[in-house]
């Protein structure tokens, strides 16, 4: 059974005014449970629509989403529940600390779970060890952190819900090279020891190349590809006529492929394209 399961999604904003508009359109897809996939589409494409409608922070105009199998929509009055099992990442997420302490915040899901104090101070310590955020940290003020910290905080309260989807959108947005690639190794972990599924929204095709199975490609409100990373990529073509493109080491080899060099195209990140050109020169 999948995890999570959009049905004829459909959503439009002012409906029966002047300012109606469709933000997203018979929209179908099914995530696996442990799939770690991508989601990306241009500006205005409904990405941001779409995942806040997987987690219910959205109600659908039409259609339904089901999260292990249930309609999320079937008891309203539980809705809150539902965020607790998928649970969001927000663009720029260090915004959202208000506690006085770090650890605090983490905690502050998990408490309103209902959960025991043992069991909270488990998951605070286990988040942030996850997110790589040291024991001193989260005894001092989430606003006396550096950004990158603040990221990793504010991810570990979401990561302490322990929820069955976690939703992240854009979460490396605004990071350096180093920052960026830390906290990427720091969601893979997760997601390896975890074994959970992760939707993983971003602009930035090397990310996406680096850590999806699969990816989602949405377009003007509507559904354009959802294949495997690979697949996704070898249509650079058309990618590049909705305003996307490919990842850069990746067009680097399908242009050595027509000027003669005769290595793989369906490479995605720096370290296979380093691997295919040692195999090529040692031929």
């Amino acid at each position: 059974m999948s995890v999570i399961k959009a049905q004829n999604l459909t959503l439009v904003y002012g409906k029966g005014t002047s300012f109606q508009k469709t933000a997203l359109s018979n929209v179908n897809f099914e995530i696996e449970q442990g799939e770690f996939v991508g989601l990306i589409g241009h500006t205005g494409s409904g990405k941001s629509t779409l995942v806040q409608l997987l987690n219910g922070l959205l109600k659908p105009t039409e259609g339904t989403v089901y999260l292990n199998g249930k309609n999320i929509w079937e008891e309203p009055k539980k809705i809150r529940e539902v965020r607790f099992k998928a649970g969001m990442v927000f663009q720029y997420p260090e915004y959202q600390l208000f506690e006085e302490t770090v650890y605090k915040d983490i905690a502050y899901g998990p408490k309103n779970m209902g959960l025991s104090e043992d069991e909270t101070d488990k998951r605070v310590r286990s988040a942030a060890e996850f997110v790589g955020l040291k024991r001193e940290l989260l005894y001092k003020s989430p606003f006396d952190l550096s950004g990158g910290e603040k990221r990793r905080a504010a991810i570990a309260g979401v990561i302490a819900m322990d929820p069955d989807v976690l939703i992240l959108d854009e979460p490396t947005a605004g990071l350096d090279p180093l920052g960026r690639d830390v906290l990427l190794s720091q969601i893979q972990n997760y997601h390896k020891t975890r074994k959970n599924t992760i939707i993983f929204v971003s602009h930035s095709m090397e990310d996406i190349a680096r850590i999806s199975d699969r990816i989602l490609v949405m377009n003007h409100g509507e559904k354009l590809l959802f294949d495997t990373t690979q697949n996704v990529f070898a249509k650079a073509e058309e990618l590049e006529k909705v305003g996307l493109r490919i990842p850069q080491i990746t067009k680097i080899m399908r242009m050595l492929k027509k000027r003669g060099i005769n290595v793989n195209t369906n490479i995605l990140t720096i370290e296979q394209a380093f691997n295919e050109i040692i195999n090529y020169l040692g031929t």
